[in-house]
């Protein structure tokens, strides 16, 4: 039953960011090149990371996106889903523009329902109908860049929502509607 609500999720969080590039979220740049992609993460819970490409040859690779599932993962749980790509696509494209080789911190990434309706209890910035629980987003910080920045850069570029929790020290992104808070 998890996996099929896995799935659906999946599903529907793909359909939704697909959209949300289609309307004109995705950069042309982006969208045009045929240049692989390649990304650099590491989640602060676990210690797991990934560095590599996620994208050659016009289509994502299946094994690289496996492994970047896992790394997001919710770690409280140990349960993975299937992250939407175009949120990796987001990611490569802010560590392009900022011409960083750096890892970015994931803070969180999936959230199981469970764990999001915990620490939406807890707190009020905590949404209960969060693109966490989709797939489709990640509270991200970059080393030796400025929160500020990268978050001013992520909302110049329209590609999804973007969250500053200054005080935290991490950005929100999402392949959702181009909102920011």
């Amino acid at each position: 039953m998890a996996g099929r609500r896995a799935a659906l999720r999946a599903a529907i969080g793909g359909l939704a960011c697909a959209a949300a590039f289609l309307a004109g979220g995705a950069p042309a740049a982006l969208a045009a090149s045929g240049a692989a992609r390649a990304v650099s993460v590491r989640r602060v819970q676990t210690g797991d990371s990934f560095a590599g490409v996620y994208w050659r040859d016009g289509q994502y690779d299946r094994e690289a996106l496996r492994r970047l599932d896992w790394v997001f993962r919710d770690p409280a749980l140990d349960e993975a889903t299937p992250m939407d790509p175009r949120l990796f696509d987001v990611l490569h494209l802010l560590a392009q523009r900022m011409e960083s080789t750096e890892a970015f911190e994931v803070i969180s990434g999936y959230r199981a329902p469970e764990t999001n309706a915990s620490r939406a209890l807890r707190s009020r910035r905590v949404s209960r109908v969060s693109l966490h629980m989709s797939g489709m987003a990640a509270d991200v910080r970059l080393p030796g860049r400025d929160s500020l920045g990268l978050a001013r850069l992520a909302a110049e570029l329209q590609v999804g929502g973007v969250g500053l929790y200054r005080r935290d020290g991490f950005v929100h992104l999402d392949c959702g509607p181009a909102r920011r808070w």
